[in-house]
């Protein structure tokens, strides 16, 4: 018999996956996010849903874990000179984030609840403090941690992991049972100094020849096992001087940078981080009551509203009074108005200390998690607020003639023409770009703007009398609808198109098109036939491979032109095909194996001397 603890465990780790499983992949697929999935399922499973779970914050304690492993990828992927770099971002716009969003959230507690100053100036410099979590996996997401925005919405949340310890510091002041601190404050930041210092330390005098002795032995899961002993003993020794577990995480991943560990490190941590961290998310959903969110859903609302009205408006000032421009300021503000999960740990100290009562934490973290779901929508419409600089520029080409009309002036286009050009054929290239026809101008072409899809742009461009038209754009629709304009309105100009694909090359023929090439056809053999060099093939051998696959290649597509996409199947090599062994030279010569051959061998050998020095023989 199993035990039902055991059991227990199981059936709570299936429904949590569970609940992943369908939650995410359907609001990913409403365009929501994961992170919005994941605040659901908790709010589905949570003890205020169908309760399965009765205590989230147990959950969310060993959750917080994921976020400490997403703080030490993060480091990994910065070095100490980037972090200098950043100083300005960081001690500059970071601090005064804090302090003005904590001043003016303040405001509405004070005066609208009507809670004492002490517990409303708590309560907004830990709203001030955003997501970490949250903010990279938006970031991560959509590719843009290393984005301008993504940068400075970095800078200010390491500030802000680094202000929880002085906003801890701020509740013991305030608390009315007085400081039971077990020394004095400066020993603290002795410890603190101590512990960062040897942190920092170690990373770089230890960390790589510890790797390079794990790596030694050539097992995988020492390596990750290695990987969470670093940070879980960064984390623990920032958490034991009073610090953040988060930030001795990143310091970990700083110091091993530069290491030549580095990517395998990743790839090991990367599992574990994703789970954690959505364990965390699913948490932060369970922890949403919503009992007291009916009971007090005008207070709720009005603190959300002022929650984000304020951060917005702050970071989004910041930002530009630091030199960002418009668009970069926009996009970090629309990041960053939620509360965070260090608002989480602020909340209950407060309440353990005195200085905030229960029914006050639990409205403030109902906020942060609404102020949470609420930012991907957020972070969707920013683009709606950036004032995107309208490009224009009049078409020009009214009355020009080429002997080759080409449409499309891209990465192909520009390589076709080269040989056109060499050999002095005028070309009349278009192209709707406008950057790229800046960029061609640039080098000397000359480029004329127009869209190559409209029948007016191609009278204009001479197509009726060139010799020929080139249709180079990317799209496969694009280049389909100028073919078949252009063999309806010019059936005496012979077309060339780019095809995109092989189903794309057959429609193009059944179109009507002279001449048609898949894009990537000739550079895959060329690659090919490169790759064999490599393989030491001789130029005889290789160029026999190519006319072979060539010619199964327009067999196929001769078979497939009748209308059967799958026809001629077996014409592609699907397996290597097993070569005859005498055709593979021995690699040493032959040796006779009793005296009376070798007897004979060097006999020949004689005859055949003897017949090199007289040819008449």
């Amino acid at each position: 018999m199993s035990d039902p603890h055991e059991r227990s465990l199981l059936a709570q780790v299936a429904i949590f996956l569970a609940a992943a499983v369908i939650a995410v992949p359907l609001f990913r697929k409403l365009r929501l996010g994961s992170i919005l999935g994941y605040l659901a399922a908790g709010l589905v499973i949570g003890p205020h849903g169908l309760r399965l779970f009765t205590d989230p914050q147990a959950i969310m304690h060993g959750a917080e874990f994921g976020v400490v492993l997403f703080l030490f990828l993060i480091g990994l992927e910065l070095n100490l000179s980037r972090l200098w770099a950043m100083r300005r971002d960081i001690f500059g716009v970071g601090a005064a984030q804090v302090v003005l969003t904590g001043l003016l959230v303040m405001i509405f507690p004070l005066v609208v609840v009507g809670r004492s100053w002490q517990s409303s100036l708590i309560s907004g410099l830990g709203l001030a403090l955003s997501s970490t979590a949250l903010v990279m996996q938006l970031l991560e997401e959509r590719g843009q941690i290393q984005s301008p925005h993504g940068q400075k919405a970095f800078s200010i949340l390491l500030f802000q992991d680094l202000a929880v310890v002085p906003l801890l510091a701020l509740v013991s002041i305030f608390s009315p049972q007085g400081s039971d601190s077990a020394g004095p404050l400066w020993l603290s930041a002795l410890k603190m100094i101590a512990a960062v210092g040897a942190v920092l330390g170690v990373g770089r005098y230890l960390l790589n020849p510890f790797f390079r002795v794990l790596a030694a032995t050539g097992s995988r899961e020492i390596m990750t096992a290695a990987a969470l002993l670093v940070v879980i003993t960064a984390a623990g020794l920032m958490t034991y001087v009073g610090l953040s577990a988060a930030l001795g995480a990143f310091l970990a991943g700083i110091m091993l940078a530069e290491s030549s560990y580095r990517h395998e490190l990743e790839a090991d941590i990367e599992p574990f981080r994703g789970l954690l961290l959505g364990l965390f998310f699913v948490s932060v959903g369970m922890s949403v009551d919503l009992g007291a969110v009916l009971s007090s859903w005008p207070v709720l609302l009005g603190g959300l509203v002022t929650l984000t009205v304020v951060k917005v408006g702050v970071v989004y000032g910041l930002v530009r009074a630091f030199g960002s421009d418009h668009a970069t300021a926009i996009r970090t503000a629309f990041h960053l108005p939620q509360g965070g999960e260090f608002g989480f740990v602020l909340f209950a100290t407060a309440v353990s200390e005195g200085v905030m009562v229960p029914e006050q934490a639990t409205r403030l973290v109902a906020v942060v998690t609404f102020s949470m779901a609420l930012t991907p929508l957020l972070v969707a419409i920013a683009p709606y607020f950036i004032r995107e600089e309208v490009r224009t520029r009049e078409e020009t080409i009214d009355g020009k003639s080429g002997s080759v009309v080409m449409v499309g002036f891209g990465r192909f286009g520009q390589v076709v023409s080269q040989l056109l050009l060499r050999e002095g054929i005028e070309v009349t290239a278009i192209d709707n770009d406008i950057e790229m026809i800046e960029a061609a101008e640039r080098f000397g072409f000359k480029v004329y703007f127009g869209d190559g899809g409209r029948l007016d742009v191609l009278r204009a461009a001479g197509t009726e009398h060139a010799r020929q038209l080139c249709i180079c754009v990317e799209k496969k629709e694009t280049a389909t609808h100028i073919a078949e304009l252009a063999r309806t309105t010019f059936p005496l100009t012979p077309v060339y198109v780019r095809a995109y694909d092989r189903v794309h090359a057959l429609e193009l023929i059944d179109k009507g098109v002279r001449y048609q090439m898949r894009e990537t056809y000739e550079s895959a053999i060329a690659f090919a036939k490169a790759s064999l060099e490599g393989l030491e093939l001789s130029a005889e051998r290789i160029a026999e491979l190519e006319n072979d696959v060539r010619d199964r290649d327009r067999e196929r597509f001769a078979l497939q032109q009748q209308g059967d996409t799958f026809a001629g199947a077996d014409r592609l090599v699907t397996r290597p095909v097993p070569r005859p062994e005498p055709l593979v030279e021995p690699r040493r010569a032959s040796v006779a194996l009793n005296p009376e051959e070798r007897f004979g061998e060097r006999e020949a050998a004689s005859t055949r001397g003897a017949s090199a020095q007289n040819p008449d023989s």
